[in-house]
């Protein structure tokens, strides 16, 4: 047996970016940031900032295009997937990416007035389903499909889902 799950409560560090494979289906990109705190061997409170790449599929990377902006808190559960590609100068990349499968806006209405949302905005992709692969980084995802389109069923949310 064996487990891949990911849980974050961060905030967006940049306006989802949403791409659509040859297929139709939507692929959203953006980077989430983490903060930890901790006391130096000096007794001084430190700060450090981990920076994830999210990678979300279908209806819900739609969702996260319309809802999510830099600086939303946001709630994350997802995979870790690795995966390999060739740059421009045909060198071979490596990048760990996080799969969202489910995301729920956190903080109050002024949080969410950027967004044009109140808090609270959820949204679940139909994982079980639906086979995800994460969409590169760099330009080679021009819409060709590339071999990545998820397939079977869709997601279970619909537009009535949202409460607003």
């Amino acid at each position: 047996m064996s487990v891949n799950k990911v849980i974050l409560v961060g905030r967006l560090g940049r306006d989802p970016e949403t791409r659509y494979t040859g297929g139709g289906q939507a692929v959203a990109n953006f980077s989430m940031a983490t903060d930890e705190s901790y006391k130096d061997k000096n007794g001084e409170r430190q700060k450090r900032t981990e920076w994830h790449k999210i990678v979300v599929w279908s209806k819900l990377a739609e969702i996260a295009q319309q809802y999510l902006k830099k600086g939303s808190l946001l709630y994350l559960e997802g995979r870790l997937q690795t995966r390999e590609w060739q740059d421009k100068e045909g060198q071979k990349r490596t990048t760990t990416e996080i799969v969202a499968t489910n995301f729920r806006m956190l903080g109050g209405r002024a949080e969410g007035a950027a967004a044009g949302v109140g808090g609270g905005v959820s949204a679940r992709s139909g994982g079980d389903d639906m086979e995800s692969h994460a969409a590169p980084a760099d330009d080679s995802y021009g819409g060709s499909g590339g071999g990545g389109t998820p397939s079977g069923g869709g997601p279970e949310i619909s537009d009535e889902d949202i409460p607003f």
